[in-house]
C-alpha cells in the first residue's frame, strides 16, 4: 500500500464518522507495531491538507519489559514533527508479577488505556486515536460472539464519560493485509513487543480462525465487516456510509 492509498482509506473513515473537527488536539497511542506507526504517518500526513486543522501529540506507554527501545520512533516523530512523550509504567511487573494473572490482556489493555488517557489529557489533547484497523474489528466482533454470547464490536468513534476524552480508530477501513505491505515498503521502525503473552491470547486464536474462513471463502472477510457496520450495534453512530473497500 502507497502512502496516498493510505490517506484515501483514513480521510473516508474521518469523514464517514466525523472523527476530526478544527482545534482537536490528537493524542496517538504509539506502541511500536505497525498498526500505531502507519496511523502515524496518516495522520501526520493529512495534517497538512485535511480542511479542519487540528494537532496531534505521540505517546508511549512503556510497561517496563526489558528491550522496549524506543529512540528510533523518537527520531521518526522528530521527521513527521510530531511531538513525542514516553509514560513509563510498571504494568508488566503488576500484571505478571505482583497479581501473577493468568489471563492477562484485560487487565494490561485497562490499565494501558488509562496511562494513555491520563498522559493525553495532562498534555490537553481532546481526543485519543487508537489504531485499530479492519481485522481488529472483525476479530472483535469474533471473540464477543464466541466467548460472550453478543454481536458487537468497538465503535469508529467512543465518548469515554469519566475523562471527557474521545476515542478514534481512523484506520478501521484498511485491512491488515495493506499495514503489512505499507510496513514493508516504507521501512517502518517496528519495536518487537516484549511481553510474555504475545501470540498465544484469545484474540490471536480468533485471528488464525478468522484467516482460516476467508482463505476458504475469499472475500468473506469484507462481507462480514460491511455486516458490522451496518449491523445497528449499540453505540456505532448512525450516519457511517457503506464504504467500498476493495
Amino acid at each position: 500500500m502507497k502512502l496516498q492509498q493510505l490517506y484515501s482509506y483514513v480521510r473516508q473513515s474521518i469523514d464517514d464518522y466525523h472523527m476530526i473537527q478544527t482545534g482537536d488536539r490528537i493524542a496517538i497511542g504509539i506502541s511500536g507495531g505497525k498498526d500505531s506507526l502507519t496511523l502515524l504517518y496518516a495522520l501526520a500526513g493529512l495534517r497538512r491538507f485535511y480542511p479542519d486543522s487540528f494537532d496531534l501529540v505521540a505517546i508511549s506507554v512503556d510497561l517496563g519489559f526489558e528491550g522496549f527501545e524506543l529512540s528510533a520512533i523518537k527520531q521518526l516523530c522528530e521527521s513527521l514533527q510530531v511531538d513525542y512523550h514516553i509514560v513509563k509504567t510498571e504494568i508488566g511487573k503488576i500484571v505478571f508479577e505482583e497479581r501473577q494473572e493468568q489471563s492477562p490482556c484485560s487487565l494490561c489493555a485497562k490499565m494501558r488505556k488509562g496511562a494513555l488517557n491520563e498522559s493525553a489529557m495532562e498534555l490537553h489533547c481532546n481526543k485519543v486515536a487508537y489504531a485499530h484497523h479492519m481485522d481488529d474489528i472483525i476479530e472483535t466482533m469474533f471473540l464477543s460472539m464466541l466467548y460472550e454470547g453478543r454481536f458487537y464490536s468497538f465503535a469508529p468513534v467512543t465518548q469515554l464519560d469519566k475523562t471527557g476524552l474521545t476515542v478514534i480508530r481512523p484506520l478501521m477501513y484498511v485491512p491488515e493485509a495493506n499495514i503489512i505491505g505499507f510496513q514493508n515498503r516504507y521501512q517502518l521502525p517496528v519495536v518487537k513487543n516484549p511481553c510474555p503473552a504475545d501470540g498465544v491470547t484469545r484474540r490471536e486464536y480468533v485471528k488464525k480462525l478468522v484467516q482460516t474462513i476467508n482463505r476458504d471463502n475469499p472475500g468473506v472477510k469484507k462481507r462480514i465487516f460491511h455486516a458490522i457496520i451496518n449491523g445497528n450495534i449499540e453505540g456505532w453512530p448512525l450516519y457511517g456510509k457503506e464504504q467500498n473497500l476493495s
